[in-house]
Order: C-alpha cells, then structure tokens, then sequence
C-alpha cells in the first residue's frame, strides 16, 4: 500500500547554509543541483518552483524528525563541469544526499560522479535512459526514463489508427538521442516503416531541408525531440515547407512548455507531446499542487519539469524520515524502501528491464489545442478528446 505525502500551505523557503547534515535541532541539509543559467535556465527555474513547494509543504509537515529541512542550492551554468565542481562542493558540505539536474547531458556524468563517492542522488529531471539502465545503486530516479517517452506517444497513435509510416528529427545531446533511440525500436516493434531518422547539432536554425526531405517521404508520423527554442523553429518551417503529416509528435522538452505555443503561435496547433504530468491527471493533490506551481512561478504555467522536482524532494524527506541516521548506507537503503503516493504521481524505485532504481511511472500525452495544452491520452484520464487527423496547413 502507499504511503500519502498530504500537502499542507507554507510560504518560507528556507535555504540552508553550507553546514554538515546531520540530525541536530539545526535541521538537515541537502544538496540541490540545477540549471540557474545558461541554455536550460527555463526548466531549472521550473525545477526552483517545484523544489520551493515541496520545501514548504515538508517543513509545514514537520520536516525532518521534526526538525528543518534545509536546500543548499548550486548552479550547474547549464554544463557539466559546473554540475561536477557543485557536487564536489556539496559532498564537502556533508550533505546526506544530491538531488539534480535537468539535462541528461550532465546527469550521465553526475550520477557516474556521486555513485564513486558513495552518495545517494535522486535524478530529478533527467530522462536517458542509460543514467538508471544500467545504473547504480546509488542513482534514483523518481521521473519517467525516455523509452516511456516514445510508448506514450506512440501507443497514442496506436489507438488513432492509420499510421504506418514514420520519420524521426532529433537533437544530437544525450536526451534527445534517448528518446530517438525509442521510438525508432518501439515504432519498428509496433509495425511502423522508419523512413528516415535526421539527428542535428545545436545551433542549427534552419531546419528546411530536413523537412523538405520528410514532405517528400510523406510519413504518417513526424515524432521530434528537441529543445525549448528548436521546437519552436520547427513548427514554424513545417508550416512554412507545407509539411502534412498525420500527427507531429513531440518528445516532450521543449514541446511541453508553455513558451513553445507562445512562441510558435498558431503553427504549435494540433502538435501532441509526451509529459510526466498535468494538473488534470488522476494522482491525489493534483489539482492543488499546480495552484501552489503556479503562485510560486508567478503566475506562470509551470511545465511538468516543476512537478517533477517537487516529487523528487518529497521523496527525500520521506526517505530521511524514514531512517534515524545520516549513513549514505542508510540513506540508500531507505531510498529503495519508497513505495510513496505523492501530487506529481506514485514513486517505487524498482529494477527492471535492466533499469536499476527506476520508478515505473507511467507518462500522458497532451495537444495544443486553441493555444493552449489539453490531456488527451490516455482515455482514461483524458482532459478532451485528441483532434486528429492533423489538418494541412492550407486548411485550417
């Protein structure tokens, strides 16, 4: 049976101090890594969001054997050196445990880091697949890994029907390749005819000639996975090149955040993505949990990177609530324990399929529709029905 993490209203962030965690009436401390500058800055402010909420809720709750829990919090500047020498720094601190980062690019070599030093890291954002398969025992992940990525979506078109046919864009850093590298299995496993699969560099602004390439191949299916400024560039020259496909798929990233339909407009229309998580998805706080996001983002629309976070953390606090010592042993030991019901989705860590502390959690596709995104798979959990097939461009 699963615990429930019952959120509770707080407004104080507390930001702890460089000091040893240890259980004292001071509180306990640790450490948080993610993108405060630089080119994922957008999903490390969703990821202070989420991290600030739980923060409250848990302290409002008591904290940690009644005592504080307190964030040491370090910016990764987008790299992974940064991410390395922030770790360095919070292992000096004696934190008892590491929860980080957004970019897979930089959770590989993190998590490669913290496993040889012996410290429990809890993945809060990262999705490749190779970070928990095969993994360590040290490494955590409470989020979906990218081969769920691609079943999501294409389990979506599955159930739409007609689609046989399927070409596949993606970025060149470790995410996106991840979950290129599902879909082109899943498709062929699902009868799909791969037509193409184009991979390009960061920097790359003109995307017109790889989908001219994929106008003429005429594929059913146009799965991306890019990030947040190439996705919007992509929708844009799609329209522009009268690409027609089916369904254009998105791998979540930049495709699920709301700064995507701002800023490819009306060209955002009809295009699905994989997420983690919506306000309208079944877990228990749900509703309540994007209210707090929101206040904490200003009013923003958070993106699922927020409540991703916010698990994270709250499986923390439950883990060290749930041993009376600080030993990495200790803390590792009640980390593989969790079996937690939380606002952002349920948490075990278990091993399958040659993944290695994975929490099995299942994503939810979402579309843009009328400027805005709408649950739309699966069935059950549905927010509207998915609007398919896509219409071509000279017709909407």
């Amino acid at each position: 049976m699963f615990r429930s993490w019952k959120p509770l209203f707080a407004l104080m962030l507390v930001l702890g101090l460089a000091t040893p965690a240890v259980l004292a009436q001071d509180g306990v401390t640790v450490g948080i890594i993610t993108s405060q500058t630089g080119r994922f800055a957008t999903f490390g402010r969703m990821q202070l969001a989420g991290y600030q909420v739980a923060l409250d809720e848990i302290n409002a709750a008591g904290g940690v054997h009644g005592q504080p829990l307190k964030l040491i919090i370090e910016d990764d500047a987008s790299n992974q050196n940064a991410a390395l020498s922030a770790a360095e720094r919070l292992i000096n601190d004696d934190v008892p445990l590491i929860i980080g980062t957004y970019a897979s690019g930089i959770s590989k070599p993190l998590s490669a880091y913290t496993a040889r030093q012996r410290i429990p890291l809890i993945v809060a954002g990262s999705a490749a697949d190779e970070i928990t398969r095969p993994g360590s025992p040290w490494v955590f992940r409470a989020k979906t890994n990218a081969t769920s990525y691609a079943v999501s979506l294409l389990n979506l078109a599955d159930s739409l029907g007609g689609m046989k046919t399927i070409a596949i864009l993606h970025g060149s850093g470790a995410f996106e390749t991840s979950v290129a590298d599902a879909a082109d299995r899943v498709a062929r496993q699902n009868g799909y005819q791969v037509l193409a699969r184009e991979v390009y560099d960061r920097g790359l602004t003109d995307f017109r000639p790889i989908l001219n390439k994929f106008r003429g191949l005429r594929p059913d299916v146009v799965f991306m996975v890019s990030y947040e400024e190439d996705s919007v560039a992509i929708m844009r020259q799609a329209k522009e090149v009268n690409l027609n496909p089916k369904m254009f798929a998105g791998g979540a990233a930049g495709f699920a955040l709301d700064s995507f339909i701002q800023g490819a407009g009306d060209a955002a229309e009809f295009v699905f993505s994989a997420t983690s998580w919506t306000p309208s998805v079944s877990y228990p706080g749900a509703g309540q949990l994007h209210e707090k996001l929101v206040e904490a983002l200003k009013g923003e629309e958070p993106s699922y990177h927020a409540a991703e976070a916010y698990m994270a953390l709250i499986v923390a606090a439950d883990a060290l609530n749930r041993t009376s010592s600080l030993e990495p042993d200790a803390i590792r030991a009640a980390l593989k324990a969790t079996h937690l019901e939380t606002a952002a989705g349920p948490v075990t860590f278990e091993d399958y399929d040659g993944f290695i502390n994975q929490n099995p959690i299942s994503m939810v596709v979402e579309q843009v529709q009328d400027g805005a995104f709408v649950t739309v798979y699966p069935t059950e959990i549905a927010a509207g029905e998915a609007r398919f097939p896509t219409p071509q461009w000279s017709s909407r």
